[in-house]
């Protein structure tokens, strides 16, 4: 082996520099998990307000039927 060749690493430093890693990737899936756990709340919320805007346009087309028979009723009237 020539004098300037990186010498090859030891088991141990092997299994420390696993263990690094290891613990990296643990840390990596733990963020995640709680971003998709935020994920999951905030698509919760836009689900209910999905919801309420739903029955709001139903509403809002529910009134503006109301005024459309009143209306209809009251030109059909003056005629």
């Amino acid at each position: 082996m020539p004098d300037n060749a990186d010498p090859k690493p030891t088991i141990d430093e092997r299994l420390d520099r696993l263990t690094e890693r290891h613990e990296a990737l643990t840390q990596t899936v733990e963020l995640i998990a709680a971003m998709q756990r935020d994920n999951e709340k905030q698509f919760a919320e836009i689900g209910k307000r999905f919801a309420e805007v739903g029955e709001s346009i139903r509403a809002l087309a529910r009134i503006a039927e109301i005024h459309e028979h009143r209306l209809s009723h009251l030109e059909g009237g003056q005629q």
